[in-house]
C-alpha cells in the first residue's frame, strides 16, 4: 500500500512538472527570439541571418533579434547557444565552418554534431573560382589542364586556412593530382584586387564578391564550385563539368541547443520553410550571392554528419593544419 502511494505521488509530481513545459511548448513563441551569428555584422552570414530574421516574425508572431558573437570560426557563438536553455528562444545561424573547425582546432569547445540540434537548412552560398585575365585558362577543364602541366607554378588565394573556400580547392587538387600553392588572405576585399592586379593568379571567393568584377571584365570567372545555378551567373560553368559530382558550397543552417523539444523545433522549421519559399526572399538572397536551400531537420542532421566527415577526410589527405 505504501509503495503504491509513493508511486502515485511520484507520478503526480512528474505530471505537475511536465504540465508547464507542455503549455510553454504549445504557446511557443511568446517572447522575442535571439538568433546568434558567429561572424561580424555586415558579412555574408550576418546579411543572410538578418534577411531571415526580418521575415520570420510575420509567421511566428514574435521578433527575431540578431546578435553577433564573432570569433573562432563561429565556435564562440555555437558554444553560447549550446549552453543556453533548450526552449527555442536562443538559436544559432551556423554554417559549414562549424563542421570544419573541430577537425582543425586542438581544443574545440563543443562538438556541433552532439551539442546542437538541427532545426532547418536555410541557404547555400556558392563559391567562385576567379583568375587574372592573363591566366591561360577560361573554364574548369582548361584550368585543370594548366595546373597539371605546371605543378607548383601557380598559387591560389582564399579567405583563410580551413575555410570552405580553402578545402574546396584542396578537394579539387586531390581529385586532379595537381599542386597549387595556397595563399591565405583575410577576405575577398583583399583577394579580388590582388587577382585583378596579378599579385596572385587565382582566387576562391563568394559569388557575390567576384561576379561584378567578372562582368566588368576586370577578372575572369572560371567556375562555380557548386552545381546549382545562380542568378547572374548562368553562363559561368560549374567545376562539375570537368569533375563529375563536384559540389562544394558553404551551407547555412539554423541550430538550437541540444534537448530543444521536438514540438518547438517543428514550429521553427515550419516557419523557416514558409519564409524560404517566398519569391521575395529568393531575390534578396540572390543579391547576396546565395540560394535558399531549405532542409528539414530529419535531413539536416545526417547531412551535417556527412559533411563533417568529408571535411575531415580532406584535411587528413591534404595534411592541412591550422598552425
Amino acid at each position: 500500500m505504501k509503495t503504491s502511494l509513493t508511486r502515485r505521488a511520484m507520478l503526480a509530481a512528474a505530471l505537475a512538472s511536465a504540465a508547464p513545459l507542455a503549455l510553454a511548448q504549445a504557446d511557443y513563441p511568446n517572447k522575442p527570439i535571439r538568433l546568434l551569428v558567429g561572424y561580424s555584422a555586415g558579412g555574408g552570414v550576418d546579411a543572410l541571418a538578418r534577411m531571415l530574421a526580418a521575415r520570420l516574425p510575420a509567421v511566428l508572431g514574435q521578433q527575431v533579434v540578431v546578435e553577433n558573437r564573432p570569433g573562432a570560426t563561429g565556435m564562440i557563438a555555437a558554444d553560447l547557444v549550446s549552453r543556453s536553455a533548450p526552449d527555442g528562444y536562443t538559436l544559432l545561424m551556423g554554417e559549414s565552418g562549424l563542421l570544419i573547425a573541430p577537425h582543425l582546432q586542438a581544443r574545440s569547445p563543443i562538438d556541433p554534431l552532439t551539442a546542437l540540434t538541427p532545426v532547418a537548412g536555410t541557404f547555400v552560398a556558392p563559391l567562385l573560382i576567379v583568375a587574372n585575365n592573363n591566366l591561360p585558362a577560361t573554364n574548369p577543364k582548361e584550368l585543370i589542364a594548366l595546373l597539371k602541366k605546371n605543378p607548383g607554378r601557380y598559387s591560389y588565394a582564399t579567405s583563410g586556412v580551413g575555410t570552405v573556400h580553402h578545402l574546396g580547392f584542396e578537394l579539387m587538387k586531390a581529385r586532379t593530382g595537381t599542386f597549387v600553392v595556397h595563399v591565405p588572405y583575410r577576405g575577398a576585399s583583399q583577394i579580388v584586387p590582388d587577382v585583378i592586379g596579378g599579385q596572385v593568379p587565382i582566387g576562391v571567393v563568394s559569388a557575390a564578391a567576384g561576379l561584378a568584377q567578372a562582368r566588368g571584365g576586370k577578372l575572369r570567372a572560371i567556375a562555380l564550385m557548386s552545381s546549382g545555378k545562380l542568378a547572374g551567373a548562368e553562363d559561368v560553368p560549374a567545376m562539375a563539368d570537368a569533375l563529375p559530382g563536384f559540389d562544394v558550397a558553404p551551407r547555412l543552417m539554423l541550430l538550437a541547443p541540444n534537448g530543444t523539444p521536438a514540438a518547438v523545433v517543428a514550429r521553427i522549421d515550419e516557419a523557416v520553410r514558409t519564409v524560404l519559399a517566398s519569391a521575395d526572399l529568393a531575390q534578396a538572397a540572390a543579391a547576396q550571392g546565395a540560394l535558399p536551400a531549405y532542409m528539414a531537420p530529419a535531413q539536416l542532421g545526417p547531412e551535417m554528419k556527412r559533411e563533417s566527415a568529408d571535411w575531415a577526410r580532406i584535411i587528413k589527405a591534404q595534411h592541412i593544419s591550422a598552425q
